[in-house]
């Protein structure tokens, strides 16, 4: 393993529209990824020895909550508190694993919705990149100019292939004016 940390990067903010109407409603994009450590170490091999361990599930939090900027901080919009949650399992499909002999393979559920990735690689981002859809209307905000910021977190137990992991971080803040 080439890192020992884990940290949540690239967190960014994305608006819809630059000027939107007090009666519109405004959708933000807040992405981020989680890096290091637990990228690195959820391999075939790693999930192999968690299975044969009894480690079959792995469960990650995380939120995001949009806030305007300055002296006196508001929340805006409904804040997004759910998981994703790995299950390990062991299948015959040639097409699953990629080495020979290993027959254990991950399905990734978000929002009770279940996905089984075709690769590795694809595993990775399903599990650990984030781009969530925040949407709010206009009039929480009122007419003029307002910054808008993200907070997210994320967090983890203690599994077989990584440690704990509770960490919280913010985006740059972004500026939208609403018009009449």
């Amino acid at each position: 393993m080439t890192s020992d940390k884990n940290s949540i990067s690239e967190v960014s903010l994305e608006k819809s529209s630059d000027k939107p109407r007090i009666e519109d409603s405004i959708t933000l994009n807040v992405k981020f990824s989680v890096t290091g450590a637990l990228r690195e170490a959820f391999t075939e091999k790693n999930w192999e020895k968690a299975y044969n361990n009894h480690d079959n599930t792995f469960k990650l939090r995380y939120g995001v909550k949009l806030h305007t900027s300055g002296l006196r901080k508001k929340e805006v919009g409904k804040p997004l508190d759910t998981y994703k949650k790995v299950a390990l399992f062991w299948t015959r499909n040639p097409k699953l694993t990629q080495m020979g002999e290993k027959k254990i393979w991950v399905q990734i559920s978000k929002n009770f919705e279940p996905l089984i990735p075709s690769s590795q690689s694809e595993a990775q981002q399903m599990f650990l990149d984030f781009d969530e859809k925040i949407q709010f209307n206009a009039s929480e905000l009122g007419v003029g100019k307002h910054k808008i910021g993200a907070e997210v977190y994320v967090s983890w137990f203690k599994h077989d292939y990584a440690e704990p992991f509770d960490q919280t971080a913010h985006s740059k803040d972004i500026e939208i004016e609403v018009t009449k």
